[in-house]
C-alpha cells in the first residue's frame, strides 16, 4: 500500500472515529445545587409547594410529575408534606425548556480492500429541559438553599420516560440534601 494511501485512509478512519464518539455520547443530566451557610437544617421536618408569582408552569400533568419526583425524594429524607398552612420550608420551582443541537454520524464501507469509506453526519434538534428547585425558610424569608437539574424535562418524550427522567433526576439532584 502507498505511503500516502495509508495516512489518507488513517486521517479518515480517525476523523470518522471522532465524530462518531462525539455523536454517539449520550448527554447525562447534570446537577448542581447551593445552600445558604450556616442554615440548620435539622429544623426543617415539614415543607408547603408554594407558587412564585408571574412564573408560568407547565400543564397539570407535567406538574403532578414534578411534585411527585421531589416529594418521593424529601419523604425518602424524612420531610413531610404539610398538610395545613404551616411548614418549616417552602418549595417551589421553576422550568425552562430550550432548543439543542444533536449531532448524528453514519458511516459505511472503508479500509484499503474496499475502496473509500463514506460518512455522513445528520443534525437534528432535540428539546433540553431544566428544572430549578427552590426551598425557602417561612420565618426568616430566605432562600436556603436551591437546586438545578438540565436534560430533565424533554416535553416530546412519551409519559412514563418523562417521569422516569424526572425521577433520576431529582434523586441525583437531592441525593446530598440535607447539606453537611
Amino acid at each position: 500500500m502507498p505511503q500516502e494511501m495509508y495516512k489518507r485512509f488513517r486521517k479518515i478512519g480517525i476523523g470518522f472515529a471522532l465524530a462518531l464518539a462525539v455523536c454517539c455520547m449520550a448527554p447525562a443530566q447534570q446537577v448542581a445545587t447551593n445552600s445558604m451557610p450556616g442554615a440548620n437544617f435539622s429544623n426543617y421536618h415539614t415543607y408547603k409547594w408554594v407558587k412564585v408569582p408571574g412564573v408560568a408552569y407547565p400543564n397539570q400533568i407535567t406538574d403532578t410529575q414534578i411534585k411527585n419526583a421531589v416529594n418521593a425524594q424529601l419523604s425518602a429524607k424524612g420531610l413531610a408534606l404539610a398538610t395545613g398552612e404551616k411548614a418549616d420550608l417552602y418549595i417551589d420551582y421553576q422550568v425552562s425548556i430550550s432548543k439543542q443541537t444533536q449531532w448524528n454520524a453514519y458511516g459505511m464501507g472503508g479500509g484499503y480492500r474496499w475502496g473509500g469509506g463514506m460518512a455522513t453526519a445528520q443534525s437534528s434538534t432535540i428539546d433540553t429541559g431544566t428544572l430549578a428547585l427552590d426551598m425557602y425558610d417561612p420565618s426568616s424569608k430566605q432562600l436556603v438553599w436551591s437546586g438545578r437539574a438540565s436534560k430533565t424535562l424533554n416535553p416530546g418524550a412519551s409519559q412514563s420516560k418523562r417521569q422516569k427522567n424526572l425521577d433520576k433526576a431529582m434523586q441525583k439532584l437531592l441525593k446530598d440534601f440535607p447539606p453537611a
